[in-house]
């Protein structure tokens, strides 16, 4: 178990789709307690894989006190919408309001490959779209209208953490919620 460097925006792993992991061992249960152990101390709500180098569909959230995983997960989102600041942990310090379903029943597999099923909803239904997001390569600037976007962008342009060729972990001066994400 490792704190790893999480990647930054404009590192290109984070604009590509993860593959499916198919083998359910030993090195996938490591990449699982190395995301927990990264989420934890940055600290955020969810962590995926592509956040820290590595191209597989698998994710990691703590919302409320309650730390879980997922593999290969596929969504069904509800029609009802939440509006509702979000960030995330390679946008350090950026927060902006974004919309997403209110709940969500996710379907994927532990580390060991068993079949799991979450329902969320709130925190957790955005904390599983977000990082499942990670994992098609969309992040959640993606999702802002326009001007929001816009802003985004020029804010992420201005960061002192812009353009770093090293990445680093980055600690969110925020507390775990959505800022964290």
């Amino acid at each position: 178990m490792a704190i790893q460097p999480i990647r930054l925006f404009g590192d290109p792993v984070l604009r590509r789709r993860a593959t499916e992991v198919v083998d359910f061992d030993r090195e996938l249960r490591q990449l699982v307690a190395d995301l927990t152990d990264t989420m934890l101390e940055a600290p955020g709500a969810g962590l995926a894989a592509p956040q820290i180098g590595v191209g597989l569909r698998v994710f990691t959230w703590n919302v409320d006190g309650e730390l879980g995983h997922l593999v290969n997960p596929t969504l069904e989102l509800s029609e009802e919408e939440q509006l509702d600041l979000e960030g995330c942990l390679s946008l350090p310090e950026l927060t902006y309001e974004c919309r997403r379903a209110l709940s969500v029943v996710a379907r994927g597999f532990d580390m060991h490959g068993e079949p799991v099923t979450i329902n969320g909803s709130d925190l957790l239904a955005r904390a599983i779209q977000h990082e499942t997001d990670h994992l098609d390569g969309v992040l959640f600037i993606d999702r802002l209208d326009e001007a929001a976007r816009k802003a985004a962008m020029r804010e992420i342009r201005e960061s002192e953490w812009f353009g770093l060729e090293k990445p680093t972990v980055k600690v969110s001066p925020h507390p775990t919620g959505p800022f964290g994400i």
